[in-house]
């Protein structure tokens, strides 16, 4: 067992330490984006939507669609994801808290 442990102050909150790390905003966007494209994916698989149908409805390539669902990809703006909830029946609401 090794002493090479990082302290940070008791009853930190995970927030305040991103924060600190200045990772915060980078996150929230991250957690933001596999929270949409898991949504996504889920109302196509619900509606059976193949893929080719939404790259159709999108007027976009399979592709696009793919870069659109995989959680991990950062070349998504929010006008694609709201127009690709419209697509599925769904609108996409932002709120700030």
């Amino acid at each position: 067992m090794t002493e090479d442990t990082e302290t940070g102050a008791p009853g930190q909150l995970f927030e305040d330490f991103l924060r600190e790390q200045d990772a915060l905003e980078t996150t929230n966007e991250t957690a933001v984006k596999r929270v949409l494209a898991f949504q996504l994916a889920a109302a196509l698989q619900e509606q059976g939507v193949p893929k080719v149908e939404m790259a159709k409805r999108l007027s976009t390539s399979r592709s696009q669609i793919d870069r659109l669902l995989d959680p991990d990809s950062d070349a998504v703006t929010l006008a694609v994801l709201s127009l690709a909830a419209h697509a599925v029946g769904r609108t996409l609401k932002l709120e700030r808290q």
